[in-house]
């Protein structure tokens, strides 16, 4: 699968808590940082995402996915929707970074 399809495999697991497709995507040593907090591996980003996110309905609507085949770097715009009531929550930009097919390290902002 190429760089751009593992992000969208990625939102996809979110949404549909798939959580083991979502652990089979990420590397063990997978870091997230966003503005509220950091995630230092994969087993505690997906313990917060199974159980502890403060809205779990949610998904994510992609504007732009950009990827650079050469780095394995990828670019997502987009925004988090309430899933019942489709009201927009907020704007995101992530940056991840892939290795071996995994993906290693995840940069999050948002507004």
């Amino acid at each position: 699968m190429d760089a751009a399809g593992l992000v969208r495999q990625y939102y996809d697991a979110l949404d549909g808590h798939e959580y083991e497709a979502l652990e089979s995507i990420l590397a063990p040593a997978f870091v997230q940082h966003r503005p509220d907090r950091t995630f230092e591996d994969r087993a505690s980003f997906i313990a917060f995402m199974r159980t502890e996110r403060p809205n779990p309905n949610t998904r994510h609507e992609l504007d732009a996915v950009v990827a650079d085949a050469d780095t394995e770097l990828v670019a997502a715009r987009g925004t988090v929707v309430d899933a019942e009531t489709n009201e927009m929550l907020f704007e995101f930009a992530d940056f991840f970074s892939i290795t071996d097919g995994q993906i290693v390290r995840l940069e999050t902002y948002s507004r």
